[in-house]
């Protein structure tokens, strides 16, 4: 990995500043990529973004910023797209502070800011390279997300499309799945959950192995069409919309049962009695469960310290499987009548199982 130190001043910076859909977020003589796919939007609140100028303003260092030398010579910033947007906006007259813009000030002092020169460091190197690199810098500001850092690995056309999905405000995902989805489309999560249900799809053990694969695709539509298909097949299997659906692994579970034929009315049956179940304590695991019978996913109530213990002096210390004395410590609870067949998670139904026969009774 090469890692340069480069005095840049603001004038440089500005020269040749554009922020528009065809163009995209461009700087530095039109040879700095401001936004590029794996960043995300604008965030800074006007606070902040005032704090960044007033930094400037009084000849204040401003945070080291990075940028990626890419192979045909120009750059994209790694690290410090918040700052860099924060000046070009003020020089651009897209903002003013205390009622006055750039446009405003005195000569001596719009010429100050444009003399004023940023710190940068230009980084080049192989993709493992830069994403090691990326991973191990100080990021200030708004900390990036794992896919942010690995989107400015596998740059390109794929990456690029893909954001245009899953990665902007009111984006097609949001529209779409938002209440099916957790985390935030701008900070490329949605976009991380898509790709990781297709990479498990194809087979592939990794987001990054996927991204290797697709980074030089034209386009990510396969991508967003199977996230159409998991949604629909969501929406059909369970229409009825509970706010316990949103954040559970919907891809996997298409990819598992998307040939299978379900019954949707008994299935609502299932999902609308296991939500009444006061021993169900993860009500989300109740929808792979409806599909697998897997009870891991609910994470049913265990027994109570004082149900073990009655039920360990009732039974005078002796497993009920293989009739042999125990410390309480030794033994754990279980069900006479399994969960599953409606039995409660009660004193009366709470027997106790030394651990070697609760393990070989729950198959663990």
């Amino acid at each position: 990995m090469n890692i340069e130190l480069h005095e840049i001043t603001v004038a440089q910076l500005f020269d040749g500043f554009v922020d528009s859909a065809e163009e995209g977020v461009r700087a530095c003589g039109g040879k700095l990529d401001i936004r590029p796919p794996y960043q995300r939007e604008f965030i800074y609140k006007d606070k902040q973004r005032n704090a960044v100028i007033d930094t400037v303003r009084k000849d204040f260092p401003l945070n080291v910023m990075y940028w990626a030398v890419r192979e045909d010579g120009n750059y994209e910033v790694i690290d410090g797209q918040q700052r860099t947007l924060s000046i070009c906006q003020y020089i651009n007259g897209d903002f003013s502070i205390d009622g006055m813009y750039f446009n405003n000030l005195q000569d001596d002092q719009r010429q100050q800011i444009l003399d004023y020169v940023c710190m940068i460091y230009f980084c080049s190197g192989t993709e493992s390279e830069k994403l090691d690199w990326f991973r191990t810098i100080n990021i200030a500001g708004e900390e990036h997300t794992d896919q942010e850092l690995r989107n400015a690995v596998y740059a390109g056309t794929w990456t690029a499309d893909a954001k245009r999905y899953f990665s902007k405000t009111g984006c097609a995902a949001y529209r779409l799945a938002g209440d099916y989805l957790k985390g935030v489309a701008i900070r490329q999560e949605y976009l991380e959950t898509a790709i990781d249900w297709h990479a498990q799809a194809g087979g592939l053990g990794t987001i990054e192995e996927y991204m290797g694969q697709h980074q030089h695709d034209e386009n990510a539509t396969p991508l967003w069409q199977y996230f159409q298909r998991v949604i629909a097949w969501v929406k059909a299997t369970f229409p009825k919309y509970r706010k316990e659906m949103k954040g559970v692994p919907w891809g996997p579970i298409y990819n598992q049962f998307k040939d299978k034929t379900l019954d949707t009315d008994k299935l609502e049956k299932q999902v609308a009695k296991l939500m009444m179940d006061e021993d169900v304590q993860r009500k989300p695991g109740i929808y792979p469960y409806v599909l697998d019978g897997d009870e891991r996913h609910l994470n049913i109530r265990a027994f109570s310290d004082n149900m073990k213990r009655e039920a360990y002096e009732r039974q005078k210390g002796v497993c009920v499987k293989c009739k042999k004395k125990f410390q309480l410590d030794e033994m754990e609870g279980d069900h006479v009548k399994p969960w599953h067949e409606g039995g409660k998670t009660n004193a009366a139904n709470c027997q106790m199982l030394c651990k070697d026969d609760n393990r070989r009774k729950s198959g663990r």
